[in-house]
């Protein structure tokens, strides 16, 4: 069965923090929320974590996973930003934007797309991540908690719990979530694709 635990959203109890922090580390699948739904996380290291997420959403290999980063430089550490895309993904960053961009050699192999080498990445404007990746010291590997056969991310802390029960470690409850998902933007050649539109505004990125 999973633990259940409710965090404040906007400041977050730094002994519930560490709790799953812990979890983590212990190799626990979460389920938090996000400034666009909820989403499943764990460690980067986390063979079976990454494995669960594929078997709960019913996806293949080929799915892109986002890191979650605390900031921009933790950003740069996984992925290579060009001069082209730097101001722009800086400018969009915290907020609900995943960018798909060529990864550096931080990343397992395991976690990029099989073809392009990339990887997807993205910094929350949320309290909850905020203080959960600062305490981490690691970016979340994540993918939006959208069920098979639906279209939005789920935005109830006590739904999941009740639907995922025996699927992951730990949900996680902090107030209102949207129901979008994230604006994924393909920065992975020259110049930006929107491959998704959610909750961020994609006419920044189109010609």
């Amino acid at each position: 069965m999973a633990r259940y635990l409710d965090v404040h959203p906007e400041n977050p109890q730094p002994r519930l923090i560490s709790q799953v922090v812990e979890a983590l580390r212990d190799d626990a699948l979460i389920a938090y929320p996000t400034d666009s739904g909820y989403a499943l996380g764990c460690q980067l290291g986390n063979r079976d974590g990454r494995d669960r997420i594929l078997r709960i959403r019913d996806l293949d290999d080929k799915h892109h996973f986002t890191l979650v980063c605390k900031d921009f430089a933790q950003l740069g550490q996984f992925v290579h930003v060009d001069n082209a895309a730097f101001r722009a993904v800086k400018a969009a960053t915290p907020g609900p934007y995943t960018f798909i961009l060529p990864a550096t050699r931080e990343v397992p192999k395991r976690l990029l797309h099989p073809k392009k080498r990339t990887v997807g990445v993205r910094i929350p404007d949320h309290a909850l991540v905020a203080a959960l990746l600062d305490e981490l010291g690691e970016p979340l590997l994540t993918s939006t908690l959208i069920l098979p056969g639906e279209t939005e991310p789920r935005t109830m802390g006590w739904e999941i719990k009740e639907e995922l029960d025996m699927a992951v470690d730990l949900v996680i409850e902090a107030g209102e979530v949207l129901p979008q998902p994230t604006t994924v933007i393909d920065w992975s050649d020259s110049a930006p694709e929107v491959l998704r539109v959610g909750a961020g505004d994609p006419s920044r990125f189109e010609a």
